[in-house]
């Protein structure tokens, strides 16, 4: 064999050993940064439970409006004619009758209350000259008003004359029993949503005046008595169909489906599905990073379930750790596959 025979093996062989030696170095590299993902992904991915309880209570849902009250009742009584006041009756905050006596003048003309009422404002002493039209007295009834709301067409046939309804004072908070009293069908808006007025009248009590802002409660739907379950605690499926989770027998967490009614947008009544005093869970996924990169190395390695009920761990590697490279030496792939993320699933259609 000549010399140059003998250096083209060598050659050959240093060639594959540098290969060999670099793709080593890229390997421990993306095994160092998978690593350092995990890591991370391991402390930005926990998923918790939060826990409930079911109880008895009373539930309802309602309808709500916006007005403002209004006088049913209010005069302000005039002179017919020019003339001298001579006897004036009332004062002004004095509470009167229908027929009571308010101001008498010269020329015979006698002002009578002509419903009950409290004299609002008195504009005239005796002796006084006054000129036809000029004002006298003013009395308003001011314990019977009325409230005027606007219903829009998604709500307008929840509301009927003669429905039971609260009337609330936004500056005070007192609340008044009413009932729908009219409704006006003819459409009192041009947009692209009508709107329809109907009117409640109202016995109010002390400090409520006209013009203060009231909040008309028009009641739907009340059960009372019934399981019921704060709205959290729900899950739904791709269908729409509410579940919980609760312990088996087994002591680990599984869905028990639950039959809903009445809701008021915090709470809702369980009809079916669980009892007073069950604890049910939901599952609560904290971080939401998990789009682009960091989402699809999520899905590899799984979440760290933190919190979970029944001992419910997280995906991983085996065993929680990174195989070991310590040793210096590659993991064997000799069998043509790469070693288990256990949780995440495979990596789809690699090779295909």
């Amino acid at each position: 064999m000549n010399t140059e025979s003998i250096k083209k093996p060598r050659k050959k062989w240093k060639r594959r050993l540098r290969k060999i030696i670099v793709l080593l170095i890229v390997l421990l590299l993306i095994a160092a940064a998978v690593w350092y993902a995990y890591s991370a992904l391991r402390q930005e991915y926990t998923v918790t439970y939060d826990g409930y309880t079911a109880t008895v209570g009373s539930i309802s849902n309602s309808l709500s409006f916006s007005g403002s009250l209004s006088l049913v009742d209010s005069a302000a009584y005039t002179a017919s004619s020019s003339a001298t006041v001579r006897n004036v009756y009332v004062s002004a905050g004095d509470d009167v009758q229908e027929g009571d006596r308010l101001v008498r003048l010269s020329n015979g003309e006698t002002i009578e209350a002509e419903f009950d009422g409290t004299v609002n404002a008195l504009s005239v002493e005796e002796d006084d000259e006054v000129s036809a039209g000029d004002e006298l007295v003013q009395v308003a009834d001011f314990d019977h008003m009325m409230v005027s709301i606007r219903v829009d067409e998604y709500d307008i046939s929840e509301v009927y004359v003669g429905q039971a309804c609260t009337v609330t004072a936004t500056a005070t908070e007192q609340t008044f029993d009413s009932e729908i009293d009219s409704i006006n069908y003819i459409s009192s808006s041009g947009g692209s949503v009508a709107y329809y007025t109907a009117e409640a009248y109202v016995d109010v009590g002390e400090g409520i005046y006209p013009g203060m802002q009231v909040t008309v409660t028009i009641p739907l739907e009340v059960a009372e008595d019934v399981v019921i379950l704060n709205m959290n605690a729900l899950s739904f499926d791709e269908t729409n169909s509410a579940y919980v989770l609760m312990y088996n027998d087994a002591g680990e967490l599984e869905r028990v489906d639950v039959e809903v009614g009445v809701s008021n947008g915090s709470y809702v009544e369980i009809v079916s599905g669980l009892s007073e005093g069950d604890e049910v869970y939901v599952e609560v996924e904290e971080d939401a990073s998990s789009d682009g990169l960091s989402g699809l190395l999520s899905g590899m390695f799984g979440s760290t379930e933190m919190n979970a009920p029944g001992g419910m761990g997280g995906g991983g590697f085996p065993g929680g750790e990174m195989p070991d490279f310590s040793s210096g030496e590659m993991p064997d792939f000799s069998g043509g596959e790469m070693p288990s993320f256990g949780g995440g699933g495979g990596m789809g259609g690699a090779g295909q």
